[in-house]
């Protein structure tokens, strides 16, 4: 089923030329069938949307990906949907670490994002690994302590994908992992800021 569906991706987008119809594919996928199944095939739909130049892809890597990297993914994502660019980039997280794998975000972190008004789903943190620096343009963590394990499981940034967030905006400090400081908003106040400035960026590439 899979292989077809992206075969079939594939001829709509080399033969016909209509990157609206290849992204309805990859969405169907998406929204029609089961998460988990989704996810085995996700990074192959992924390469041939790069393939035809249609997404800038972002990854946001925190410490557990249940704080930081699914808050900022999620701000991101309502960012580029206020844009009218969800057809233009797409934005994932994941965990540079193994300790808080396939838990879902942690409650004080949907809490903010809610009183924000920052639409977020019900989710399982995964873990970084080597294919998603292909897969991926930007890899983008939070702290210097993330940038070592990103390192680490990429081997080396090679393409110079590996970012810290704060970067973007000019500002060499971290982002504080709220799970040690309690203060959820200071660290959506840099998510903010960070973000602002790294789609300010993207929508060069995109436009």
């Amino acid at each position: 089923m899979w292989d077809s569906l992206i075969q079939t991706l594939t001829l709509c987008c080399f033969e016909n030329k209509h990157k609206k119809t290849a992204l309805c594919f990859w969405q169907s996928a998406v929204f029609l069938v089961e998460k988990k199944a989704v996810m085995l095939y996700n990074n192959k739909i992924i390469l041939l949307l790069k393939e035809i130049g249609m997404m800038v892809r972002v990854l946001f890597i925190c410490h557990g990906n249940i704080c930081r990297s699914p808050m900022a993914e999620f701000i991101l994502k309502d960012m580029i949907r206020r844009d009218g660019l969800e057809s233009k980039i797409f934005v994932e997280s994941a965990a540079a670490t193994t300790e808080e794998i396939g838990n879902d975000m942690y409650p004080p972190a949907k809490r903010k994002l809610k009183e924000k008004g920052i639409p977020f789903q019900s989710r399982r943190a995964r873990i970084m690994t080597k294919k998603d620096y292909e897969s991926f343009d930007l890899i983008v963590g939070m702290d210097e302590e993330n940038r070592r394990d990103m390192c680490r499981i990429c081997g080396r940034d090679k393409d110079g994908k590996i970012s810290l967030l704060m970067d973007w905006a000019d500002s060499s400090r971290d982002v504080a992992d709220p799970w040690y400081t309690g203060n959820f908003e200071a660290t959506y106040q840099d998510l903010i800021t960070g973000c602002t400035a790294l789609l300010k960026k993207v929508k060069e590439r995109v436009r």
